[in-house]
């Protein structure tokens, strides 16, 4: 059983306090944060975009700190689990790992390429395991399309389209900074950048036709060609100026042997869904069964992982710091593609 700390209450903090009362691999052993309310349990000032509000939760039986550093300095912590702000995550994971911690980081792993290189540098040197929560591998449908890819069901993957829009995200006060938060890309994108280096690989070069907002990009669709020959994958991501639909994803995958499909709109009336579908070549439309779960589920199965990884000694693949690092790489490069118009070389 792996003794994690959580650094950081706020909203994905709590879903990650949520997911370890689910875990059967790890347990919650501390948690860290700069506000006594926290620190007394109270965190019910906690909102998010999805998911249970944040709720008073009982803290006996774990050790609460107000710093890092006294996390870092407790034996008993077996792993470093960062829920703390983008900007932060570069200094608290090398110092967690210098401290000779594992580290599970929520996404994104650093808002840049550097930053994530950096992270992946003190893992390599402390001999630990940086891992990152990039959960969309872990949900319902993305899941079930990953494990068939993963297994060769349906044959390789050979093209894919991928959809992720938001309406403003008025909640986040320095959404557009590159050194706060990193945009829509960054924050948005970087979910399907990861999906497609896991189904695909890494692209050789990327395009991006963007509507830009202060010199980051605000909504695009762009294109990915790898070095393969006929793989192509497109996607659709950003803000959109309206509030009547706070969120939407989904995708379309061509495999050699049938195409899946799939796409959730959450509305301010409710949700509009089209189920996932396996398009057989035998033109029957199959509806796949998925397991059961909540928003909470996709988390606890990760944390499970991670815990299961630093056990083993062998990085789940969807957890791994380096795959998460290329996802944010392919960003940076969509960027560069925004501001010249030019396809960019992702090598």
């Amino acid at each position: 059983m792996i003794n994690a700390a959580i650094v950081g209450v706020g909203f994905m903090g709590w879903i990650h306090y949520l997911a370890y009362q689910r875990s059967k691999h790890a347990r919650l052993a501390a948690f860290c944060s700069r506000d006594p309310k926290k620190r007394s349990g109270d965190w019910t000032g906690i909102q998010g975009n999805f998911g249970p509000p944040g709720e008073k939760i009982s803290v006996d039986g774990l050790r609460v700190y107000e710093t890092l550093d006294e996390i870092l300095a407790d034996p008993g912590v077996d792993l470093v689990d960062i829920c703390l702000p983008p900007k932060l995550h570069v200094e608290a994971a090398c110092e967690a790992l210098q401290a000779g911690k594992h580290v599970l980081c929520e996404k994104p792993l650093g808002l840049t390429t550097q930053d994530c290189d950096q992270i992946l540098a003190a893992a390599a040197e402390a001999n630990r395991q940086v891992l990152v929560a990039q959960v969309l591998p872990y949900m319902g449908e993305f899941q079930f399309a990953y494990d068939q890819a993963r297994q060769a069901t349906y044959g390789r993957p050979i093209r894919g389209y991928f959809k992720r829009v938001i309406s403003p995200p008025d909640w986040i006060p320095d959404f557009y900074e590159p050194r706060q938060v990193g945009g829509p890309l960054i924050d948005l994108h970087v979910h399907d950048a990861h999906f497609v280096r896991l189904l695909f690989g890494m692209p050789h070069r990327v395009m991006c036709s963007a509507e830009m907002k202060g010199g980051i990009v605000k909504f695009c669709h762009t294109l990915m060609e790898f070095d393969e020959p006929g793989i192509i994958v497109g996607t659709s991501s950003g803000v959109s100026d309206q509030t009547a639909r706070p969120f939407c994803h989904g995708f379309e995958i061509q495999f050699e042997k049938a195409a899946m499909q799939f796409e959730l709109a959450a509305l301010t009336d409710g949700a509009d869904i089209m189920p996932l579908r396996v398009l057989g070549l035998d033109g029957v439309a199959a509806k796949p069964e998925l397991p059961a779960g909540d928003e909470v589920t996709a988390f606890a199965a990760e944390i499970d992982d991670a815990s299961q990884s630093i056990g083993s000694g062998t990085i789940e693949p969807r957890l791994d710091g380096g795959t998460a690092r290329d996802a944010i790489h392919i960003c940076q490069c969509l960027q560069q593609s925004a501001e010249s118009g030019q396809w960019v070389t992702c090598g």
